[in-house]
């Protein structure tokens, strides 16, 4: 089991930067993978990047080239990092992560991207 609690969110002008951070109750060494899926008004929630164990990174084709995803195993923390942000990339940000093929969710943080 392990709680996970976002932060880094807020509001940003089109262009600006954001860095999200997902701080774990517990080791994250262990864990399979974690990652950051969003939702916006409307919208079902969608994956936005994922980092495994070994390192290995995925990303939405809509982020890719502006968004990278980190982890700190000494801090129990995940990272993402967003740069150019578009007005499109507003939503609720949740964190995730797989624990013995269980999925566990923070309670999200919210970007707003707007001039």
């Amino acid at each position: 089991q392990v709680q996970l609690v976002e932060s880094g969110g807020g509001l940003v002008q089109p262009g600006g930067s954001l860095r999200l951070a997902c701080e774990a109750s517990r080791s994250i060494f262990s864990i399979a993978a974690m990652g950051w899926y969003r939702q916006a008004p409307g919208n079902q929630r969608e994956l936005v990047a994922v980092i495994r164990g070994g390192g290995r990174t995925d990303y939405a084709d809509s982020v890719k080239g502006r968004f990278t995803i980190s982890r700190d195993n000494a801090k129990n923390t995940v990272y993402l990092q967003m740069n150019s942000l578009k007005p499109e990339d507003t939503a609720v940000y949740y964190c995730n992560a797989f624990v013995n093929d269980i999925p566990y969710w923070g309670k999200g943080t919210l970007v707003t991207v707007s001039s």
